[in-house]
């Protein structure tokens, strides 16, 4: 038996799902089923099933961000997914199993046989090339609002230069000097943006690709910005920077 577990925020998924699982996959048994990515790591670590079908998009905690929190993953991914047939492709490039939401019964048969198959784990490489593949099709926001403690600003995207994080506040910067403080974590800020222009090269800042004026290799690398403002980039990132600096 393959031994399974279900995280979905969507209820109605999660039980759809369960039943499809019943109906179509007998070799399969349900271990657990949870409506958020937090609850999943506890029950993954509870216990260590063989496959995690998985939802990508979630409140809080996506399914990207869930798999980081595991150095290794001793278990097999299944993303059940409502991205578009474009998206898909990034699935298909980086070998890994998915499902599209509405679920189809044969798809489902098909991702079990391979799996009985298959009987590895995805590699750290794969996700990677994943999480690069969807951000980079999924396209940045022309506009974005800023919530400030009177109300919102209303700001393009391609004035931003950067941001930076300040504790549980964030400064974004634009273009013409302007800076403005909003009360938000530069995660979130990150999800709003996220994008092929914009990227996180440090746990303080992310900035806007487009606006980069020098790149210095050296200790790390750093980015000197078209304000003229210096930016290191964090050694756990570069690889990721200069894959997507390449682009240019």
């Amino acid at each position: 038996m393959i031994k399974c577990i279900i995280i979905d925020d969507e209820k109605n998924c999660v039980e759809m799902l369960e039943w499809l699982l019943k109906t179509y996959a007998p070799s399969v048994s349900i271990a657990a089923m949870c409506n958020s990515a937090e609850k999943g790591i506890e029950e993954i670590k509870k216990h260590r099933p063989d496959v995690v079908f998985l939802d990508i998009e979630m409140p809080r905690m996506n399914g990207f961000d869930m798999l980081e929190k595991f150095d290794k993953l001793f278990f097999d991914v299944v993303f059940t997914t409502a991205y578009d047939k474009f998206a898909i492709k990034a699935f298909k490039y980086s070998a890994l199993n998915y499902l599209l939401k509405p679920i189809d019964p044969d798809d489902l048969k098909e991702t079990i046989r391979r799996i009985e198959e298959k009987g590895s784990t995805p590699s750290r490489e794969q996700l990677d090339l994943l999480f690069q593949s969807v951000r980079q099709m999924k396209p940045t926001p022309q506009r974005i609002a800023l919530t400030t403690g009177d109300g919102m600003i209303f700001v393009t995207t391609q004035d931003i230069i950067y941001c930076e994080a300040e504790s549980n506040y964030t400064s974004v910067v634009l273009s013409g000097g302007k800076k403005i403080v909003v009360s938000k974590v530069l995660k979130d800020i990150d999800e709003a943006l996220s994008g092929p222009d914009f990227f996180r090269v440090h746990n303080s800042f992310l900035i806007n690709l487009n606006r980069i004026k020098k790149f210095v290799r050296g200790e790390g690398g750093y980015v000197v910005m078209d304000n003229d403002v210096t930016i290191t980039i964090s050694r756990s990132r570069r690889q990721e920077f200069m894959d997507m600096f390449a682009r240019f």
